[in-house]
């Protein structure tokens, strides 16, 4: 008798494996650490789908930029200094990694797994019950100084070449295109096939339709060991008991690794977190989500809400909020929109989430020869919700033996075994 698939994990990376297995007519359990109301990296983030994002986080020049930006404690990035043999080898591997070969691999894949994602977002507006709401005006990359404008305007350049349209625009344009909102700005980069929702209405979107489906989703349901059987998985044990599977799919984010350490699999990663504030009723509401390219800051527009975010902190799985670094995404927010004061963000609470970052920045994606039934679907980086789609896609496909809609590369979850 099948006993399905089990998932771990109650993001949008595993509630969209969870919908497409079921649509493929599989029985499916989700495992989910946290309570039905519980937060995850895929409720605060910025909400962008980025075809845009086809150079993956190890890149030429990213090693040279993270140490000149670890000695400013309000500055984009950070790497916490400990004793830790795992975090020095991880970046050893991005160090290898962070080579103009390496990019050259990963920009088909990349792109190819965004753009394929953004149709499955149109999908998903026609098909979810109810709907929500997507915005397909693109994604401006904003650049205060003719310096950074006119390196953007080279990286446009190569991203038109490999089929991820974009224009320049001068700051006049910008603001013709968005009246109403004052841009401090030289000019901007306009990603014409990026979009941007609300990611909150979308995971409770899933989450509904995946129960409806028939799945069955089990909260306080933490993944504390594993039985097994002759080079396969037979259970989960989790803190409700045992669950049984006929294969099982790891989408746990940054605790992915801890989660399948007992199983001998070892999965570089890196937890790099992130912070959010969401302005209810902003100054000025932008028609446009935006990357601040000086600043690294992420700024997008959510029905009447204004989400304002950013940071890449490797702190371990800590959630702790460092003040200093949040003060930096506010400085720097209002250096571009002038219309807005740092004042604004007083009293909004601070949303904190881990992005699981690989060292090389590509997902782990496909079958684990570790366990001969045991799939993997994380490790996303900055791209977890823009990729949680397509990921669930491919993940369904390959266990329904189907041809996967995206050709992988790089993906191989043993490629660091």
């Amino acid at each position: 008798m099948s006993k399905g698939v089990v998932i771990v994990g109650g993001g949008i990376v595993g509630l969209s494996c969870a919908y497409e297995l079921l649509r493929r007519g599989q029985s499916v359990t989700l495992l989910e650490k946290g309570k039905p109301n519980h937060d995850s990296c895929s409720l605060g983030n910025a909400g962008m789908i980025v075809p845009s994002h086809f150079v993956p986080l190890a890149a030429p020049g990213m090693v040279a930029m993270g140490l000149k930006w670890m000695f400013n404690p309000e500055s984009p990035f950070w790497i916490r200094p400990r004793l830790d043999a795992a975090l020095w080898s991880w970046g050893w591997k991005f160090w290898q990694a962070a080579q103009a070969k390496h990019v050259a691999a990963c920009t088909p894949v990349l792109r190819d797994l965004n753009l394929r994602s953004r149709e499955i977002f149109l999908r998903h507006q026609r098909e979810l019950p109810g709907g929500f709401d997507l915005s397909t005006v693109g994604l401006l990359a904003l650049c205060r100084t003719a310096q950074a404008l006119e390196h953007e305007a080279a990286f446009a350049a190569k991203a038109n070449a490999v089929g991820v349209p974009t224009e320049v625009l001068s700051a006049a344009e910008v603001r013709r295109r968005d009246p109403g909102v004052d841009y401090a700005i030289e000019g901007a980069i306009l990603f014409t096939k990026d979009a941007h929702l609300d990611p909150r209405k979308l995971v409770a979107l899933l989450t509904a339709e995946v129960t409806r489906l028939g799945g069955r989703i089990l909260y306080d349901a933490e993944v504390k060991h594993w039985r097994q059987n002759g080079g396969a998985i037979a259970a989960a044990v989790t803190t409700q008991g045992e669950v049984e599977g006929d294969q099982f799919v790891l989408a746990a984010g940054a605790w992915s690794p801890e989660v399948v350490s007992e199983l001998g699999l070892r999965i570089p990663m890196q937890a790099g977190k992130g912070y959010s504030q969401r302005l209810t009723q902003p100054r000025q509401l932008p028609k446009f989500c935006s990357l601040l390219m000086e600043a690294r800051v992420a700024v997008t527009p959510m029905g009447s809400s204004l989400t304002v975010g950013g940071t890449m902190e490797i702190t371990g799985n800590d959630l702790r909020v460092n003040p200093a670094r949040v003060r930096g995404i506010q400085k720097a927010f209002v250096q571009y929109y002038p219309a807005f004061k740092t004042t604004d963000f007083t009293e909004v609470p601070v949303w904190s989430g881990l992005r699981p970052c690989p060292p090389d920045g590509m997902p782990y994606l496909g079958r684990t020869r570790a366990q001969r039934n045991l799939w993997l679907a994380t490790g996303h980086s900055m791209m977890g919700l823009s990729l949680g789609p397509v990921t669930g896609e491919i993940v369904a496909q390959m266990i329904c033996g189907e041809a996967t809609s995206v050709e992988l590369r790089g993906v191989d979850p043993d490629r660091h075994a």
